[in-house]
């Protein structure tokens, strides 16, 4: 009989999932191999307990669990999130987000302020939020992840382990939006950045493993899927000092709805922003003064 090995094991996961860069990942997960390391051990016999490993995964995701939930992390520009069914999936959308929040804050110190402070509102996993607290100058951001979810408190507080020194900067806090944070912060947030839920109630385009696997509180937002950018867009301003920026992720229909929300409430600078497709994806403003 030959000797199963993991170049044996990937082409047979690649037959059962249909997809070469996910049957990979399955086995690099399996094999704890990555990158560059497992194409060293492709002519190694995989252990017993690497194959149930893997027999199990591939359950998982046979049943329509997503791959992020079932290989248990997910990577998003520098990080490697850890990621289960009780946070939203990070998605290449947001890390555009992500990036402009960043780059706004590198403007801002750039331009002489010491320090700014950052707030991640809905951080779920924490993605956007130890994002900036990594890629900001060390020592310069203050950062605090907040959400309503104290399950998704919990794996962003997991994830804040993860980072290291670089995580000294982040505070979390649970509430409902700028609710979870301390009143002494109002008026002084030179960012809040949000990638709140934006999915009509009930809409019939959601693709079915986002229905079935993803928290609804992160996916649902009213009739029109703008009740949660209602609620921020019109408190931002009293959050934000004079010169601060409100970023928000939306769908890609809501350009025009989300950026006179933000109009409505006093915000200036008021910009639609397109995703690598071209798409509305994100709408930012600003504080005037």
């Amino acid at each position: 009989m030959p000797v199963r090995t993991w170049r044996t094991v990937l082409d047979s996961t690649t037959a059962s999932v249909g997809a070469r860069p996910q049957a990979r990942w399955l086995c690099e997960e399996a094999s704890g191999a990555f990158g560059n390391d497992f194409d060293e051990v492709l002519d190694d016999e995989p252990t017993t307990r690497m194959m149930a490993h893997l027999a199990a995964m591939l359950e998982r995701h046979a049943t329509g669990e997503p791959l992020q939930y079932v290989l248990g992390h997910w990577s998003f520009r520098h990080l490697d999130l850890l990621v289960d069914q009780r946070v939203l999936i990070p998605r290449p959308e947001t890390e555009i987000l992500a990036g402009l929040a960043i780059d706004l804050m590198r403007s801002a110190l750039a331009g002489g302020q010491s320090s700014v402070r950052c707030v991640d509102l809905g951080t779920g996993s924490g993605a956007i939020g130890l994002s900036l607290a990594l890629e900001l100058p060390r020592g310069a951001a203050e950062v605090w992840l907040c959400d309503l979810s104290s399950d998704a408190l919990d794996v962003a507080r997991a994830n804040l382990a993860g980072l290291g020194v670089a995580g000294h900067g982040v505070r979390v806090a649970q509430g409902s939006w700028f609710e979870a944070l301390p009143v002494d912060l109002c008026g002084s947030l030179d960012l809040v950045a949000a990638n709140p839920p934006y999915v009509a109630d009930g809409d019939p385009d959601v693709d079915a493993a986002v229905r079935d696997w993803e928290p609804a509180a992160a996916v649902w937002s009213g009739p029109d899927g703008l009740e949660a950018h209602r609620v921020i867009c019109a408190t931002a301003a009293r959050w934000l000092r004079p010169g601060g920026w409100l970023v928000c992720e939306i769908g890609s229909t809501q350009g025009h709805d989300v950026a006179a929300l933000m109009s409505d409430a006093g915000l200036g600078d008021v910009e639609v922003r397109p995703d690598l497709a071209g798409r509305d994806r994100i709408v930012t403003g600003r504080r005037p003064g």
